[in-house]
């Protein structure tokens, strides 16, 4: 006869890990990392939005890629020619996690970098109530998706900081209206920042990149007054 034994732990795991992303969180900005989560569904363009990021910055910017798949390292692969990246395979999982993240961190094998970037597994509804120390949570959009997707996953638009409206050179031959996915993303977050980019071309990249380092100007500039205040 089988039975069942429940052992209770007296633990709030996911309170747990909470803790240890702000922690973590805390950590990056004293050491001027700015951390960015980059989520959408599978195929909006993550993976060349951040090649095309490196592409623009040449060089000039320390930064690095925690990249998140169900199976294999192929989007590691494509960026590992331009800035130091790990693979984190989730085996399965449907979103990245703190320990795993944290074991990608200790992979890279150093903290010296000015952007780290977390691109999460493809999946608008599992990554959004996942916190993984990041400053900036940006989800891509791609206009082959459809624009009603943010009125459809809301909570990932609620949770997010910014919206990128990707493959802009395919919008004349797809039924998707810019303006109503905006509008709705909105509704949702009306403090979201938009970007609409073509990974390929470069349209809006550099935009975006001057975001990205307005952004680690602000944490930087917030972390020396928090420092100084204390002292």
């Amino acid at each position: 006869m089988n039975t069942t034994t429940t052992i209770p732990v007296n633990r709030d795991v996911k309170a747990e890990l909470k803790r240890q992303a702000a922690e973590m969180r805390q950590d990056f900005a004293r050491r001027g990392t700015l951390v960015i989560n980059v989520v959408s569904s599978p195929g909006a363009g993550k993976t060349s939005l951040l090649e095309a990021t490196a592409k623009h910055w040449g060089g000039s910017r320390r930064m690095a890629v925690l990249v998140g798949d169900l199976a294999t390292d192929r989007d590691a692969q494509r960026l590992a020619p331009f800035c130091p990246v790990e693979q984190l395979t989730t085996g399965g999982a449907c979103h990245l996690e703190i320990p795993l993240v944290q074991r990608g961190l200790e992979k890279l094998g150093t903290n010296d970098f000015e952007f780290l970037f977390i691109e999460n597994v493809g999946n608008l509804v599992c990554p959004a109530s996942h916190d993984l120390a990041e400053h900036v949570r940006v989800v891509l959009l791609s206009v082959t998706e459809g624009d009603d997707k943010p009125a459809k996953y809301p909570k990932m638009f609620r949770t997010s900081d910014v919206v990128v409206v990707s493959k802009m050179d395919l919008l004349p031959h797809v039924p998707f209206s810019v303006e109503a996915a905006i509008a709705d993303a909105r509704l949702i977050q009306p403090d979201l920042r938009i970007f609409t980019v073509c990974s390929l071309t470069g349209e809006g990249v550099a935009d975006w990149c001057e975001y990205l380092d307005e952004r680690r100007q602000t944490l930087v500039a917030a972390n020396a007054v928090e420092e100084t205040a204390s002292q």
